[in-house]
């Protein structure tokens, strides 16, 4: 039966995918091949049309030679080629092309629909009701639950009780995220895992349930509605059929994640960003009487701002997206963040100060033990046992500024150090970031191993002389602190970091590293050439690092602000 709903699930998806947007279907239909056959299948599209020839770039992350194929193909070809490459330009949400080639177009149905979608893309507009989703506009504004807050204590309308038993007894806690453990491994993942390990170790009994679809809307044909990982249950909300947009999506959220709180009976909801999982919460909360908790991991609104730079704060995307979280901060009984930073931002949208916690990431103890050898890493990347290594582990996006790391790592070449950059992890700048490496001439001497595993992450930190942070100076890098410098931390790994608000609060306690001015490579390759040549000053900084997380960003300690939090407005204790 919850093969046949997966299944079914998948196929309206599908097919939803398909119908709104066909011209994206070759893209999907490449990225669920095996590797072999997807360069295959890629190889005999370039050998093709132009059409073709543009989906293999765009598939091999050749973006500019999409765009100049596309732009060839339409000088002088008739409007329907035109139209084609417009939609392939949406496919690829490329929309600064779509609306140079819809320009071209004649004015009628045809190209009226290539400009809308395009705004719809760019987040120049959004859709007008509650389906509208994802890119093209949020859902209905949140409306704030029945309930009030005074004291820092959470009382309950009405005499509001949780299944007819009062809801101040048991230590039962219902997490709502958007993907987790085992398939989807990242820092929002990690976080989420580790404070429910943590939290069974305090006592607690924590349930997660993710966004309705996962895993199966990430193309991952795991059926099974409930999986174990280190004992915490992971509840997956798989409906017969995909909701057509985010209105759609909450009522069948409501419906199956309540099934899933009559049967686990929490007391507390904890759903993480973005504004989808708290609003689930607050009317699964409102319905039942229960505390509801809003972890503020990240800012979505200013992620999409970073990855485009013609997006503006006064696109009505960002602006719907903005007001949506916002509701939810206001809404919920607690909101719990990540820094100083972070509490800063959401307090100034009108959230009072006392309902706003700080746990900050942190590490398993276990990450605090040495590091280990990272010799085998080093042979099989090919870089020598005296060679001085700055990497980082990092999803690649532009933010992170892992261009800068490259052009600080080829000037320190220049000045004669043997110097390598190393990148762990994936994303959708590292076909661009491979290409700038060659460019810069660093061939041999730049390695990216692509993503993972979780018990490989160590091996790697092991391989580094120096944690780099380059993140660019942008509201988001200004605002959120990053999870993977505290694991290089725990491991006594000194860290540079760009001198930004968020990443000062890592790096400046303790002195557990250095900072430099945001990009700016001549500046990094200068403070990274003097820790090349003092290895003494390496490992002070580390050694201050490792006892700055050990003193207070550990999940135990996490949990325990938790338990503390959580009892301020319940009156529950660990069962």
């Amino acid at each position: 039966m919850h093969t046949l709903r997966a299944a079914s699930y998948a196929a309206t998806l599908a097919w939803r995918h398909l119908r709104e947007e066909p011209a994206r279907a070759p893209l999907l239909a490449l990225r669920v091949l095996p590797s072999p056959l997807r360069r295959a299948v890629r190889g005999a599209a370039a050998r093709g049309g132009p059409l073709g020839r543009a989906y293999a770039r765009a598939d091999a992350g050749d973006a500019a030679g999409a765009a100049r194929t596309a732009r060839r193909a339409c000088a002088g070809a008739p409007p329907r080629t035109a139209a084609r490459m417009a939609a392939f330009a949406l496919a690829v949400r490329d929309t600064a092309l779509a609306d140079e080639l819809a320009a071209a177009l004649p004015p009628g149905r045809r190209r009226a629909s290539l400009e809308r979608r395009s705004a719809l893309l760019s987040g120049r507009a959004v859709a007008a009701g509650p389906s509208a989703s994802g890119p093209s506009g949020p859902s209905e504004p949140v409306r704030p639950p029945s309930l009030t807050v005074a004291r820092g204590r959470r009382t309950v309308r009405d005499g509001a009780v949780n299944g007819g038993r009062s809801a101040q007894i048991g230590g039962r806690v219902l997490h709502l995220v958007t993907n987790a453990l085992p398939h989807t491994n990242a820092g929002y993942t990690q976080r989420t895992h580790r404070i429910a390990v943590a939290q069974r170790g305090a006592g607690w009994e924590p349930h997660v349930a993710t966004r309705v679809g996962h895993p199966v809307s990430a193309g991952v044909p795991d059926a099974r509605p409930r999986v174990l990982v280190d004992g915490v249950a992971y509840h997956r909300l798989v409906p017969w059929r995909a909701p057509a947009g985010a209105g759609a999506e909450l009522r069948a959220g409501v419906r199956l994640a309540g099934a899933l709180a009559d049967r686990l009976d929490p007391q507390v909801l904890h759903a993480a960003s973005n504004h989808r999982n708290g609003r689930l919460a607050l009317e699964l909360g409102r319905a039942r009487g229960l505390p509801v908790v809003y972890e503020v991991r990240g800012f979505l609104e200013e992620s999409w701002l970073s990855r485009d730079p013609s997006r503006s704060p006064a696109d009505a995307f960002y602006q719907a997206e903005r007001a949506q979280e916002t509701a939810c901060m206001l809404g919920a009984d607690l909101v719990v963040t990540l820094g100083a930073a972070m509490r800063a931002d959401i307090a100034a949208r009108g959230v009072p100060e006392e309902r706003i916690l700080v746990v900050p990431n942190a590490v398993d103890e276990a990450f605090l033990e040495p590091l280990p050898d990272g010799g085998p890493v080093r042979r099989g990347l090919g870089i020598a046992p005296d060679a001085f290594v700055a990497g980082t582990t990092t999803s690649c996006y532009g933010y992170e500024g892992l261009d800068t790391l490259l052009e600080a790592v080829a000037v320190l070449r220049g000045r004669g150090t043997d110097a390598h950059a190393l990148i762990v992890g994936d994303g959708p700048e590292l076909p661009a970031l491979r290409r700038r490496a060659a460019e810069a001439g660093l061939e041999g001497a730049a390695h990216f191993t692509g993503r993972v595993g979780a018990d490989r992450v160590r091996a790697h930190h092991a391989a580094l002389d120096v944690f780099a942070v380059p993140r660019r100076d942008e509201r988001v890098c200004r605002l959120v602190t990053p999870l993977k410098p505290v694991e290089a931390m725990a491991g006594g790994l000194p860290v540079v970091a760009s001198d930004l608000p968020a990443l000062r609060e890592l790096v400046e306690p303790g002195g557990a590293g250095a900072l430099v001015p945001p990009d700016d490579a001549g500046a990094l390759a200068d403070l990274l050439g003097a820790l090349a040549g003092d290895a003494g000053e390496r490992a002070r900084l580390g050694a201050r690092a490792r006892a700055a997380v050990g003193r207070d960003r550990t999940w135990a300690a996490a949990a325990e602000r938790y338990s503390t939090a959580y009892r301020s407005f319940t009156d529950l204790r660990p069962v």
